[in-house]
C-alpha cells in the first residue's frame, strides 16, 4: 500500500551454509526481498598462521602458508619462497623458475574453473557445471601428485628451487592435459551460456574502476572495470617476462564481466605453460642455501598475481633462525571488504551469487 511502512527483517547467513564456500557468516539486514545492508563477519577459520610462523624457523612456516588459499597453494608457497630469497639473497635455479610457473599457471586454471561451476552453481544451476570443473580438478591433481606426491597441498616450493626434478613423462602429461581442458574449456561454456545466465549476471554489482581501487580491489575483480593491470606483466616476478601472453579485461564490472575475465585468462595460462614446457631448461632444480637460514636484519614485501588478486608477503628479519614478522596481504580478505556495498538494494538470491562472483576461500580470509 501507498505510504505504508515495513520493518527489515535480520537474516543470519551461516557460519554453515552451503552458499558461503566455507565457514562464512553475514549477517543481513532484509527489507522483503531487497538487501539493505550485509556485514561480513570473519574469524570462524582463523589459525594464527601468521603468529605461529614467528615461531618456526624459515622452512617450518611453509606447510602453513600453504594451507591459506586451499584451492590454489601452490601460489602461497611461490610467494613465501620469493620473500625469503629476497631478504637472504638466495638466487633461484634456472630450471626451478620454469617448473615454478608451470606449476603456479596449472593451480590458476584451477582456481579460475572451480570458481567458474561454483558460480554457476550459485546461480541455481545445480551440479552440473561444479562437477564438471571438480572433474578437470581431480586431473590436475593428479599431476600435481605425481610430480610433489602430495594432491592437497604439495608443499613443492623450496628457497632457491624446488623439491623434486620433473618425473619422466610428466611435461608431455602437462600439455596433454592442456589440450584436454581447452576442449572442456568450450563445453563448459556452452554449458553455461544462456538467457537465464544473463539475466542473472548482467547489469549486477556493477563497479567502476575507481570504486574497485576505493575498495583495494586487485586481479579479476579490477581488471572487469576495465583497469588494465596484471602483475606478471606490469611488475614481472620470477621469469614472467619472457613469456607472450594478454592481460584479459572487461568494461561492465559486472558478475558477467568477471565471469569473462576469469574464462579468458585459462586460455592464456594455457599459452603460458606451453612456452614454459617448450623453453626448459637442464640443470639444477635447488640452489644450496645456507644452514641455518638467518637472513639479514631488514625487511621486503614480495607480491604476485594469484587467480583471486594481489597475493602479497611482508617479511622481517632480525637476524635470527626465525621470521621476526610474517604478514600475508590475501586477495580473499581484500575483496571481501566490497559485499557490504555491492549487495545494497539487490534481492537475497543476488548476495549468494554476488559473494560467489568475488571468490573468497575462507583460509584465505582468516588465515
Amino acid at each position: 500500500m501507498p505510504g505504508a511502512k515495513t520493518d527489515t527483517i535480520k537474516l543470519n547467513i551461516g557460519p554453515q551454509h552451503p552458499s558461503t564456500h566455507g565457514v562464512l557468516y553475514i549477517k543481513a539486514e532484509l527489507d522483503g526481498e531487497i538487501v539493505k545492508n550485509a556485514e561480513p563477519q570473519l574469524g570462524y577459520l582463523h589459525r594464527a598462521i601468521e603468529k605461529l610462523s614467528e615461531n618456526r624457523y624459515y622452512h617450518q612456516a611453509l606447510p602453513a602458508v600453504d594451507r591459506c588459499d586451499y584451492l590454489c597453494p601452490n601460489l602461497n608457497e611461490l610467494v613465501y619462497c620469493m620473500a625469503v630469497e629476497k631478504l637472504a639473497g638466495i638466487k633461484v635455479a634456472e630450471r626451478a623458475e620454469y617448473i615454478r610457473v608451470i606449476m603456479a599457471e596449472l593451480h590458476r586454471i584451477t582456481g579460475h574453473m572451480v570458481w567458474a561451476g561454483s558460480l554457476v552453481n550459485d546461480l541455481g544451476a545445480m551440479f552440473t557445471p561444479l562437477l564438471y570443473s571438480v572433474r578437470d580438478r581431480e586431473k590436475l591433481l593428479d599431476l600435481v601428485e605425481k610430480i610433489s606426491g602430495s594432491r592437497m597441498f604439495p608443499n613443492y616450493n623450496r628457497f632457491g628451487g624446488v623439491k623434486l626434478d620433473i618425473p619422466e613423462g610428466w611435461l608431455q602429461d602437462v600439455l596433454n592435459y592442456i589440450d584436454i581442458q581447452e576442449k572442456n574449456l568450450v563445453d563448459f561454456r556452452n554449458l553455461v551460456e544462456s538467457e537465464i545466465f544473463d539475466v542473472r549476471t548482467k547489469g549486477v554489482a556493477k563497479l567502476t574502476t575507481k570504486q574497485a581501487i576505493n575498495f583495494g580491489l586487485t586481479g579479476p575483480l579490477l581488471r572487469a572495470t576495465g583497469f588494465d593491470w596484471d602483475l606478471r606483466r606490469d611488475e614481472p616476478y620470477s621469469i614472467y617476462d619472457r613469456f607472450d601472453f594478454n592481460v584479459i579485461t572487461e568494461k561492465d564490472g559486472d558478475l558477467r564481466a568477471i565471469y569473462n575475465v576469469r574464462i579468458a585468462e585459462v586460455t592464456e595460462s594455457f599459452k603460458i605453460i606451453r612456452q614454459a614446457v617448450k623453453d626448459i631448461p637442464a640443470g639444477p632444480i635447488c640452489n644450496k642455501v645456507p644452514s641455518p637460514l638467518r637472513p639479514d636484519k631488514g625487511d621486503c614485501y614480495v607480491r604476485i598475481e594469484s587467480s583471486k588478486g594481489e597475493l602479497g608477503v611482508y617479511l622481517v628479519s632480525d637476524g635470527s633462525d626465525k621470521p621476526y614478522r610474517l604478514k600475508l596481504r590475501t586477495p580473499s580478505f581484500c575483496n571481501l571488504r566490497a559485499v557490504q556495498e555491492l549487495v545494497k538494494d539487490y534481492k537475497l538470491a543476488d548476495l549468494i551469487a554476488i559473494v560467489g562472483s568475488i571468490d573468497i576461500v575462507l583460509g584465505d580470509v582468516d588465515r
